[in-house]
């Protein structure tokens, strides 16, 4: 009996003293750790800081190229000839207006970069004027311009602009960059909005970071999630600047737009087809004008949905919309009001300010890239060199 109780008491010791210890490291490793207050203000999460998303210190080193003329502002004085805005090229590019287009990304980038340092507080990257310094670089050619220039023109020999011709005068300079070369461009940053934008020359970029609105039309060697940024799409309507609710939005479902886009209208031809006669719903033809653009802002802000997918069996989209209760409606519109500014251009913490902290979190991936070509070793072998790896029949080899 006196052994047990000698047994109990030394287990009894032993727990209290691992008690004691537990308390003593937890405070001491407590008073060590900083509270959210003694953090520097740049590491503050985004949650905690009204005014927007931080950056991350230090922060990435942009370098924008000042490409010629021909790939920036001569791209606006085109379009301007294109339409009419003027008869004959400008003594000052500069002060041409860019065109409102849906793909709006690549000036609005272009102006953030060339706005003083101190008017970009809280952005995640910082220029610098010496490519030595940079971390990536920026190729601000306005390639979704370029397309609408040349939309639907078929460019006779001598006459007319040519898109494929910027393209390959692009990819000519770009190539003739020692930073290009240095890392075959993994540490470029190119826009291509439009789906169709550099599409002659993606196989010679698409080591860079594209800045693309979908992947739809590039093969996965081409572009990807892992390596490249998708950007949305610039407004083209009126933002809504009203409270949530559904009082005023007396349409269930709305769409306007060309019914016969891409192929015809395969697509969208049947969309109308199925929705046009439905009660509630308003479906329209229309194609880019002023006019329209306001007929649009009125029906967006008047309906509870706007149509984005093609939902082709007839009755099957407005059942499923009409089920959903005005609660989850709410609910929905205040979701979209947190992130609305992610999707702004014009919101100074948003689209501009997201697309380069995206772009800056790439940047890890890019060394390891760059690294792992550098660490490719390329030899013109004739016959298989045993002094390195029997099994090795290529010439290349990979040093560990």
């Amino acid at each position: 009996m006196a052994r047990k109780s000698s047994l109990l008491k030394r287990a009894a010791i032993a727990v209290v003293s691992v008690i004691a210890i537990y308390v003593i490291l937890n405070a001491s490793v407590s008073r060590s750790l900083p509270s959210s207050s003694d953090l520097p203000r740049q590491l503050i999460r985004e949650e905690d800081n009204d005014e927007g998303r931080a950056p991350i210190q230090p922060r990435v080193k942009v370098y924008m190229y000042n490409l010629p003329k021909e790939f920036t502002y001569g791209l606006i004085e085109q379009h301007s000839i294109a339409r009419g805005g003027i008869k004959k090229s400008v003594d000052d590019v500069t002060k041409l207006k860019y065109p409102g287009h849906q793909h709006m990304h690549e000036w609005y980038l272009f102006s953030d970069l060339n706005r003083p340092e101190v008017d970009r507080s809280g952005s995640p990257i910082n220029r610098v004027l010496d490519p030595a310094d940079a971390d990536l670089f920026y190729v601000p050619v306005f390639s979704s311009l370029s397309l609408i220039v040349n939309a639907g023109r078929p460019v006779e020999p001598g006459s007319g602009y040519s898109d494929e011709k910027m393209q390959e005068g692009l990819m000519e300079w770009l190539e003739g960059q020692e930073w290009w070369r240095r890392n075959q461009g993994r540490d470029h940053v190119i826009p291509a909005g439009d789906p169709n934008a550099l599409y002659r020359i993606l196989d010679r970029v698409k080591n860079a970071v594209l800045l693309v609105a979908d992947f739809g039309r590039l093969r996965p060697d081409q572009g990807s999630f892992v390596k490249d940024v998708v950007i949305p799409y610039s407004h083209r309507v009126n933002l809504f600047n009203g409270e949530i609710g559904v009082e005023a939005r007396n349409t269930l479902l709305f769409f306007m737009g060309n019914r016969y886009r891409k192929d015809g209208g395969k697509v969208r031809d049947l969309l109308f087809q199925v929705l046009e006669k439905e009660d509630d719903v308003k479906i329209k033809h229309g194609t880019q004008s002023r006019e329209n653009r306001r007929a649009a802002t009125k029906g967006m802000h008047t309906s509870k949905f706007c149509l984005n997918p093609a939902a082709l069996r007839p009755g099957f989209m407005v059942k499923m919309l009409r089920k959903i209760k005005t609660k989850k409606i709410l609910e929905y519109q205040r979701e979209m009001k947190s992130v609305r500014r992610y999707f702004d251009y014009e919101n100074p913490n948003g689209a501009v300010k997201e697309i380069w902290r995206q772009v800056s979190q790439k940047l890890p991936l890019i060394k390891l890239m760059s690294n792992r070509d550098r660490r490719l070793v390329t030899r013109n072998l004739t016959e298989p060199n045993c002094s390195c790896l029997c099994t090795n029949q290529t010439g290349l080899v990979t040093s560990i």
